[in-house]
């Protein structure tokens, strides 16, 4: 009677933790936090974008590939202004420089940076080795993808809100 009891409780923990969602940058996972300034020195926390999907953008303004995709970003963004949104995190150490992009591209969506290039917190948390990298991010943040840009980012979003 131990032993089925032990062997139960076992297999149960197993079933439990196996159905877990964790933090993390695979997709599937919840993706972790992100709470840093933007121009004006707000705080503006990643989940308090929750209830629409979410794009985490890592970028700077010295990256080619990073403004070669704004564009392409603006147009989606703009076509679904309530359902879509975009969390820019800047890798630039220089605030006028980080502002002039945003100001130059005429980027309408939460840009926020703490200016510590590569010694962040978030940088762990995302693993970040290079930009451009992002996620998409469901409703509940869960990661729906990563790394995704241009047709296949504009594809998986349509699909998501076009129904």
């Amino acid at each position: 009677m131990k032993k089925t009891v032990l062997i139960l409780g076992f297999l149960f923990c197993i079933i439990t933790s196996s159905q877990a969602q964790v933090v993390g940058t695979d997709v599937g996972d919840i993706a972790p936090e992100i709470d840093l300034p933007d121009a004006k020195g707000n705080m503006i926390a990643l989940s308090s974008l929750r209830g629409s999907i979410v794009l985490v953008d890592f970028w700077a303004s010295w990256c080619g590939p990073c403004i070669k995709e704004q564009p392409g970003l603006i147009k989606l963004h703009n076509t679904y202004l309530d359902k879509f949104s975009i969390y820019g995190v800047s890798m630039d150490t220089k605030k006028p420089l980080w502002t002039g992009a945003i100001a130059k591209a005429k980027l309408p969506w939460t840009n926020v940076s703490d200016l510590k290039y590569w010694k962040s917190p978030v940088i762990g948390d995302y693993m970040l080795q290079s930009v451009p990298l992002n996620f998409l991010l469901d409703k509940n943040g869960i990661i729906l993808a990563k790394n995704i840009h241009g047709k296949a980012l504009e594809d998986m979003v349509n699909g998501l809100l076009v129904k």
